[in-house]
């Protein structure tokens, strides 16, 4: 963080007794030592704090100790409830207690007068953790406030540490010098080595971390920009400035596309298939007007639709909401009224008093939330493991001499743009498209019971949005009543995409010839139909 670093001084002049690591050639021949140690220093009254790196270590030298008849306490996760009473007896004399390196750290080990005079807390170290902070941790457990005591490490060329950094070499020497089992190596040079070792690892999981946040900082960037739009639309803020961000985005990657390639007649049945309208320019004005004038033309025309469309939708409901809310009989907060696309659906819940007063702009309002949130978690979710594929995919861009961060950097660039727009696309597509169901036109729209609904807690179920509209979404009656006889399954013709099929527009009577890719927005939108 290139901050300044300020050294505090101890309190009292430190009187412990920091030793140099016993090297032992087997794991065996420590642990033999280990305890032969708990016993001289026991012998002396000394209270004894054995640390280890893991529980197993711990249980295995308890079982050690336990075999030689020594008693002692052991202080590790499984016992977290004994622990306070554990290290309130450590400091006694003779006490000796087992002890994981992360166990107990914060507590203060307090030493009678008579420890203090046989020698203070003697700390013993069964191995040396990869983190050198962590055996200062250990150490620092003796000789506080001035208080002696005591620390040594046991270490054998066996420990995970000393093999991973030439314990081979030392074990070579060990036997050309003629080293018996049980002898001890004991040197400052061989401690270094070893602190030396310890560093190599820190700085190994130090370049873990820097690369680990290098790829999050990526994955944050975009995290905060998806969260701000969601923040918007969980509370109002902004959501209808992003709708209309996102129809203009929407016309304006339209327009630039058939506008470059001046394909006049493509670009009025996505007009039409996309955002229900119709061009506002003829074929002949569509060559010679200006792109930038073309997407206002077409962003004020969708406007213009858009609007009236939320106002007519909310004259439909408008009737019904009255009805509940006049209904002495009825007590509810809440109302859920359904929503489809014709190919999705979706629940929207809305205020019952603020949908009355606002004449029903209140359900809009509810509308352009619920598919605003909606559309988001569902592509923010694809995205995520389309993330988690491609860090794991550029991983091989190493073998081509190439950085994968950057490649990382530039690929989540394009997905993230990628998804940003068609999650813009579905939102505008939805709400654009949106209607009360036919079943559910003539009926009275549900009701919530009185609970009070936080909206921000609401959650679109996953299966509500992406499947098809089939059987009851919303408690229907219908749904109750004995299912009717099944038609025979008729086989409907297929197309490939780039087929070219005849299409008649059912309110004029106008048929042209187009592929079928073409086509299939226009049969979507109900008001074209194939020749048969």
């Amino acid at each position: 963080y290139k901050l300044d670093v300020v050294i505090i001084p101890t309190n009292k002049p430190i009187a412990r007794d920091d030793r140099d690591d016993l090297v032992f050639k087997t794991a065996r021949e420590k642990f033999n030592a280990v305890i032969e140690e708990i016993v001289k220093l026991q012998a002396q009254g000394r209270p004894i704090l054995v640390g280890t790196t893991s529980v197993e270590v711990s249980e295995l030298l308890s079982r050690m100790l336990g075999m030689r008849k020594i008693k002692h306490q052991v202080l590790n996760a499984k016992l977290h409830q004994k622990e306070a009473e554990i290290v309130q007896h450590a400091g006694e004399s003779g006490m000796v207690t087992i002890a994981t390196n992360m166990a107990g750290r914060g507590t203060d080990i307090k030493l009678s007068d008579e420890t203090k005079k046989a020698g203070g807390l003697a700390i013993i170290g069964t191995e040396r953790h990869e983190s050198r902070r962590v055996d200062r941790q250990l150490r620092g457990r003796a000789g506080r406030q001035g208080d002696p005591g005591s620390s040594q490490f046991f270490v054998s060329l066996e420990d995970n540490l000393m093999r991973l950094f030439g314990s081979d070499r030392i074990a070579k020497l060990m036997d050309r010098m003629g080293h018996e089992e049980g002898e001890v190596i004991q040197h400052s040079m061989i401690s270094k080595s070893i602190e030396r070792a310890q560093r190599k690892v820190e700085e190994n999981n130090f370049g873990v971390r820097k690369h680990l946040l290098e790829y999050d900082d990526v994955m944050n960037q975009q995290r905060e920009v998806i969260y701000k739009r969601r923040k918007h639309a969980l509370h109002g803020e902004r959501l209808k400035v992003d709708v209309a961000n996102s129809i203009y985005d929407l016309v304006e990657g339209i327009v630039s596309d058939y506008h470059s390639t001046k394909d006049y007649d493509g670009f009025k049945l996505e007009l039409i298939g996309t955002l229900h309208i119709e061009t506002p320019v003829s074929a002949a004005d569509f060559a010679k007007v200006n792109t930038n004038e073309l997407i206002d033309q077409v962003y004020e025309s969708t406007i213009k639709n858009y609007m009236a469309k939320l106002k007519q939708t909310a004259q439909v409901v408008l009737p019904v909401v009255k009805q509940v809310h006049e209904d002495p009989n009825a007590n509810f907060t809440n109302m859920v009224v359904p929503f489809t696309d014709g190919r999705k659906a979706i629940q929207v819940v809305a205020n019952l008093e603020k949908s009355f007063k606002s004449d029903g702009q209140e359900v809009m309002d509810a509308l352009e939330r619920n598919v605003t949130l909606a559309m988001i978690d569902q592509h923010w979710k694809d995205h995520l493991r389309e993330m988690d594929d491609l860090r794991q995919s550029v991983r091989s861009a190493v073998y081509e001499q190439k950085d994968p961060l950057l490649i990382y950097k530039f690929e989540s660039f394009e997905l993230f743009k990628k998804m940003v727009d068609q999650i813009g696309r579905d939102i505008i597509s939805f709400l654009i498209k949106a209607q009360l169901p036919e079943a559910q036109a003539s009926k009275p729209i549900q009701e919530v019971p009185v609970q009070k609904v936080d909206l921000s807690k609401l959650k679109t179920q996953k299966d509500e949005l992406p499947s098809e509209v089939s059987g009851p979404q919303y408690n229907d009656p219908s749904a109750n009543k004995e299912p009717e006889k099944k038609e025979p399954v008729r086989v409907e013709k297929t197309y490939g995409r780039n087929d070219r099929v005849e299409i008649i527009n059912l309110m004029t009577g106008e048929a042209k010839e187009v592929k079928y890719k073409q086509a299939e927005p226009l049969i979507q939108s109900g008001q074209w139909k194939i020749k048969e």
